[in-house]
């Protein structure tokens, strides 16, 4: 595991000497890493492949709603991805992922009829959640969700925003579900604060209930810095344990194609015997390597695991990403 150890610091000087360089904001504006032969085979197709499901999404929204899906903003996408995990002491991790989602907002007044691949039910344990690099943890194609969600006009920053959802899933057998999602932002005063809160209750014929909820407190420290404290709890019938995570973190972006972020993270289970599973540090850095639709990220850790007495661990966490939609932007603190 020395290997393991040696590719941790290298990283980890690498990424101190990112953080540490001045502002990139005044850099000429480049928008590839790419070599030229790499871009002109893969920007073809992914014009192409971006056009259709634009195009398909809003003629399937034609269909069912009115004229207007041909000029409302629509949130359809797909995302193909590849994770590499090195853990010192485990079995290394590689997996292929993919993921869509069919936006169609005119369907009828605040309905939104929706089909994805993977649910936020199924991103799997608080810990796995943690460990991935982008929104989802599972890879699986385990069946398609189609279903009618009903939006809330009202404004998250001055109301609860409510959102009520049901359908199916098509897998070997059809699996209907509901689900309730309430969110809320408040200000705090006239500082900089901000407290989000996410909260989401569902029910799975196969799985049962679930349930999640997350807070959030943050603020900008400057125009390119953002702290943040997230607490997460989770409880699903299929595991009947009740998982928590605490973490703080601080990004920066280092210039408009890159960003940094320095984590630590608590995780928890508490079922008969509350235990603090495995607590870790994390510098996770992001770069969109090609113009806006191709991300790279690597996040080496340290970790100290409740399983190995609390000895330490290293862990090396790398992903490639590539986005097919007409418009994205992925570079967020």
């Amino acid at each position: 595991m020395k290997n393991l150890a040696t590719t941790f610091v290298g990283c980890l000087v690498t990424f101190f000497w990112l953080s540490c360089l001045a502002d990139e904001t005044n850099a000429p504006k480049e928008v590839s890493d790419l070599p030229n032969w790499v871009s002109g085979s893969i920007e073809p197709f992914h014009a192409d492949l971006s056009e259709w499901i634009e195009s398909s999404s809003r003629s399937l929204d034609g269909f069912f709603g009115s004229t207007d899906a041909l000029t409302i903003e629509n949130d359809s996408y797909l995302r193909l991805s590849y994770d590499a995990e090195w853990f010192e002491g485990k079995t290394n991790n590689h997996s292929l992922g993919v993921r869509f989602r069919l936006d169609l907002p005119t369907t009828a007044e605040r309905l939104r009829l929706v089909i994805e691949n993977e649910p936020e039910e199924y991103r799997g344990t608080l810990a796995s959640q943690e460990k991935s690099l982008n929104t989802s943890a599972d890879r699986s194609l385990r069946g398609i969700l189609i279903g009618i969600k009903r939006l809330s006009s009202r404004d998250k920053r001055q109301h609860w925003n409510a959102e009520l959802g049901a359908g199916v899933k098509l897998h070997l057998l059809p699996d209907p579900y509901v689900r309730a999602i309430t969110q809320r932002q408040w200000s705090l005063a006239t500082s900089p604060w901000l407290l989000h809160s996410d909260n989401r209750i569902s029910w799975f014929n196969s799985d049962g209930y679930s349930a999640r909820t997350r807070w959030e407190l943050g603020r900008p420290i400057g125009e390119d810095r953002y702290f943040r404290l997230l607490t997460n709890v989770q409880w699903r019938e299929t595991e009947d344990t009740l998982e928590y995570s605490q973490a703080i973190e601080f990004n920066r972006r280092l210039s408009q194609r890159s960003v940094i972020r320095y984590s630590g993270v608590v995780l928890g289970e508490s079922s008969s015997n509350p235990a603090i599973e495995d607590t870790y540090i994390e510098i996770r850095y992001r770069r969109n390597i090609h113009k806006g639709f191709t991300f790279l990220d690597i996040a080496p850790s340290l970790h100290f695991p409740r399983e190995d007495d609390r000895q330490s661990r290293w862990a090396l966490n790398i992903s490639l990403e590539m986005y097919f939609r007409r418009y994205i932007e992925r570079m967020d603190l």
